[in-house]
């Protein structure tokens, strides 16, 4: 898997229902965090690229991700380490208004491996914007975590809205697979 970068999209303390303080609790978060860390750990073995993804909204109005809190910031189950760079973003497409498509081309990346949150957003997003500049897209499905929604009154659980939009991905956009079945493709 050359030429492969591992993007980790906003695994951020609100998310977290172990955070004290989390203002946006997923469904399943510390476990899509925790598989998410074993795809970090082989990357890193590896020496592979590695991009981390953050959310913060440009104003204090919003309901999580505050600008300079700590509920903004990476978890530390997934935190960069000094030398991974880390895109700040505020929309929900992590290429837009972002350099996240000039690190991936500097480093001549042809692949990317996407894990992180929410599922029906934000991994959702960067996926369809990733595979449309011409990368070739792999989501661990594993490590990623959404929450239960509603529209028109239909309550849909967390792991149907998760299935769906993995579905949906794997029909046409990315190549849905396992952690484990990723980390193997690395050796």
């Amino acid at each position: 898997m050359t030429k492969t970068a591992l993007l980790l999209i906003d695994f951020q303390n609100d998310y977290f229902s172990s955070y004290d303080g989390a203002k946006y609790a997923l469904s399943g978060t510390e476990e899509a965090a925790n598989q998410g860390a074993k795809l970090l750990a082989a990357f890193r073995a590896k020496g592979l690229p590695i991009v981390h993804v953050r959310h913060e909204f440009p104003t204090n109005d919003a309901p999580f991700f505050l600008p300079g809190s700590e509920g903004a910031a990476i978890h530390t189950s997934v935190a960069a380490s000094s030398d991974e760079p880390v895109v700040l973003k505020h929309q929900i497409n992590s290429f837009h208004d972002t350099n996240l498509k000039a690190i991936l081309d500097k480093q001549g990346i042809e692949n990317v491996v996407i894990a992180g949150a929410m599922t029906h957003m934000c991994v959702d997003a960067v996926t369809r914007a990733a595979k449309d500049f011409g990368y070739n897209c792999a989501i661990a499905h594993d490590a990623c975590a959404t929450l239960d929604l509603e529209f028109n009154g239909v309550k849909v659980p967390a792991e149907h809205v998760h299935a769906v939009i993995m579905a949906a991905l794997n029909f046409a956009y990315a190549n849905v697979v396992s952690v484990d079945e990723l980390i193997e493709g690395l050796a």
